[in-house]
């Protein structure tokens, strides 16, 4: 056996002699005195956990581990693409916690590692070690942060393209209920209780914020600059600007729907335009 086999030989066992290590000792019974918290939280539970007792705090290297991931979180999600970031977390529907993407973002290189390791231990044992062996596991702790980043930014495209063909139908309604008689206030919230889509959760946040002690042209300019959507802005800035000048905001409404629609018809044809050879290969198939 090579010096190579025999290491990778003693990596598989002492990685299964820490998992049945850790096995046991999170079987072992807690012998320690609970602590405050834990002591006092079940007078306080209306107050301080309404879903029951406080958990036990995990052990002492786990809250070294999870320390250590924020920090190195924080460090990295920080300036100007931190700002990025939280506005395609925004984008894509999720808290702007930039800390915790990054944190997630580490535990996904982490695992990418790990699995980097295990398969490099296999090819070794296997005779078929080498360069490869060696840079495999940060290979693959790269390609699971570019993962992890590319599955938000097309959650984050995804969710705009719903938001602007949402756009018009939500416009020509809230124009509808305008020329009924309702203030855009009751509009929006009947738009936010009827719709299910994405661009009715954003009016039901911004009508809620609305009601928060919030301006109701701040909480929608503030969807605008959040949704990053030039139609969606436009119509906000345009709504924003009637109400300012006191201009029928129906009418308004109704002129930024026909606008979102040839919008969406002119994004269509141009990527229409930019596919028209992928388009070809099913009449080319058919031929065939």
């Amino acid at each position: 056996m090579s010096a190579v086999s025999a290491a990778a030989c003693a990596v598989i066992l002492g990685a299964a002699f820490a998992a049945g290590a850790l096995l046991i000792a999170q079987r072992i019974p807690r012998w320690a005195a609970p602590n405050l918290t834990r002591r006092i939280a079940p007078y306080l539970r209306d107050v301080a956990d309404p879903a029951g007792l406080t958990p036990l705090q995990p052990a002492v290297a786990w809250r070294g581990w999870r320390s250590a991931r924020d920090r190195l979180a924080a460090g990295w999600g920080g300036g100007a693409s931190g700002d990025a970031l939280a506005q395609r977390l925004r984008q894509a529907g999720l808290a702007p916690d930039v800390v915790a993407f990054r944190a997630t973002q580490l535990g996904w290189a982490v695992a990418g590692l790990a699995i980097g390791g295990v398969l490099a231990v296999v090819l070794t044992v296997s005779g078929r070690g080498g360069l490869i062996a060696v840079l495999l596991p940060p290979l693959l702790a790269v390609i699971a942060i570019v993962l992890c980043e590319q599955r938000l930014t097309a959650r984050a495209r995804r969710r705009i393209a719903r938001l602007e063909e949402e756009l018009p139908t939500v416009l020509e309604f809230l124009a509808l209920c305008l020329a009924a008689g309702e203030g855009l206030r009751d509009a929006l919230r009947r738009v936010g209780d009827v719709g299910s889509g994405v661009l009715t959760e954003e009016l039901r946040a911004a009508v809620l914020a609305s009601g928060t002690g919030s301006n109701l042209s701040d909480a929608l300019l503030a969807l605008g600059k959040n949704a990053d959507s030039p139609a969606l802005s436009r119509a906000i800035e345009h709504l924003v600007a009637a109400m300012d000048r006191g201009a029928p905001l129906a009418q308004v409404l109704q002129e930024q729907a026909v606008d979102a629609r040839e919008d969406a018809k002119r994004a269509l044809i141009e990527s229409a335009g930019r596919k028209e050879i992928l388009m070809l290969l099913p009449t080319r198939w058919a031929c065939i």
